[in-house]
């Protein structure tokens, strides 16, 4: 390999694993989302002219956030509002200078950056922008995601994933919302919603909800390398750790979940040799830590340890027949109590069917049709379909399944319930031909 193509390699690496860190440290200096970019940008072209002629860095990092900050004195030189941060950030470069002599071995105080970080992941899942501004948001600046790999991955044009940054950025600005870690009161609310933006980017990947892909691997990984960060940086939140163990446990099965010619896999039909054991014990391991901080603060489990508490029951379990589907009803039962919704009570009605069987399951289903909340969420038809099919009411089985088929966006999930629907059918006509 030439010295050219090691040393673009190495810059299309370090981009990708500093380009959240860049950011994140540029927006403190500049105060601005947009400026930050563009000298992160900058500092890469840099990188592209200098590293083939001179060799890359011992530590790239931090040779592209001191170009990025030198670059930073031209731009905020070139407003007189900004006199204060000139003298600040010069303040920085020659604090740095001092500390690391030479260009190449300068690098930020790690607890400074994990600080940049930390304010970036809560400024971009601020509760102010919508669910979908937030998730691209995230991936943009805290995953460093292109807007094309973002687009690719939610399956719609980039030119709407680019809208959603461009309008989540004006409304931080026009709302003046501060690049920090809220305190006190303000800290759960926050930290709720970064949650939530992480659990939703695990979710399209683990489910896409359109497209040809059932799983999108990239993505589960990205929600991953969030959450561990995050976890890092709040070693003291219990709920931080419960979602890791949830995410852990859940990216387990990926590998089970999508046959080799591409179709769904159900989890009673999954081969659990093929479940990840390094993730499920790390899972259990996060698991462990989301407990011991809740006993410290005298605290009971939080919405997303509840959940990793459950599929940790599924984990321990070697086959669907052996899972202990007592204890995940139980469990849903104190979810569906502590943090309800109609979503969680449809899951409840699953492990109700297990442990009570199939008309008991019927039951809380039948009672979720009739509220209406569920009207457009394809799995409450898909659940209720295999009900019926349990019930041997077959013919009602395939409507439910035939409706749950034109309710969901994803090709592959459409194509089993659309089988599933054909099989009831094959069943009713059989058992009206033995009727007659």
């Amino acid at each position: 390999m030439s010295r050219e193509q090691h040393a673009g390699r190495a810059v299309e690496a370090v981009w990708r694993m500093e380009w959240p860190r860049l950011v994140a440290g540029l927006t403190r200096v500049v105060g601005d989302i947009d400026s930050a970019e563009e000298l992160a940008q900058d500092a890469l072209v840099a990188a592209l002219e200098q590293w083939p002629r001179d060799g890359v860095p011992p530590n790239p990092g931090g040779w592209l956030m001191l170009t990025a900050k030198h670059r930073a004195i031209d731009l905020v030189r070139r407003n007189q509002t900004f006199a204060r941060k000139v003298a600040l950030l010069g303040h920085e470069l020659v604090t740095e200078q001092q500390q690391h002599p030479g260009l190449s071995a300068a690098v930020d105080p790690d607890q400074a950056i994990e600080d940049d970080l930390l304010r970036m992941i809560f400024t971009a899942c601020h509760p102010v922008l919508s669910a979908q501004a937030r998730v691209a948001l995230t991936l943009r600046l805290v995953g460093g995601l292109t807007t094309e790999e973002i687009a690719r991955a939610f399956v719609v044009p980039e030119s709407t994933v680019a809208q959603r940054i461009v309008r989540a950025k004006r409304t931080i600005a026009a709302r003046r919302i501060p690049y920090a870690v809220p305190h006190g009161a303000d800290l759960a609310e926050r930290l709720d919603s970064v949650l939530e933006v992480i659990y939703l980017i695990f979710n399209e990947g683990y489910s896409a909800t359109a497209g040809e892909d059932w799983l999108r691997i990239e993505l589960c990984e990205d929600a991953l390398r969030l959450v561990r960060i995050l976890a890092n940086l709040m070693p003291e939140e219990a709920e931080v750790h419960g979602l890791v163990a949830l995410l852990e446990l859940q990216a387990s099965r990926s590998r089970a979940r999508v046959s080799p010619a591409k179709t769904l896999v159900l989890l009673a039909d999954q081969e659990r040799s093929r479940w990840d054991q390094l993730l499920i014990r790390r899972g259990f391991a996060a698991l462990a830590r989301a407990h011991a901080v809740d006993r410290n603060r005298d605290l009971p489990p939080g919405r997303y340890t509840l959940q990793a508490a459950i599929a940790a029951v599924h984990a321990m379990a070697p086959s669907s027949e052996h899972t202990d589907w007592r204890r995940i009803a139980g469990l849903y039962a104190i979810l569906a109590e502590r943090f309800p919704s109609p979503i969680v009570e449809l899951n409840r009605a699953v492990a109700v069917a297990k442990v009570q069987g199939p008309t008991a399951g019927l039951e809380l289903v039948d009672a979720l049709a009739a509220a209406g909340a569920l009207d457009s969420y394809h799995l409450l038809p898909a659940v209720r379909g295999d009900l019926l099919a349990e019930l041997g009411r077959h013919h009602e089985a395939h409507t439910e399944f035939v409706r749950a088929a034109t309710l969901t966006g994803n090709d592959a999930e459409r194509a089993l319930l659309l089988e599933r629907a054909a099989e009831c059918a094959r069943a009713a006509d059989t058992k009206a031909t033995d009727q007659s």
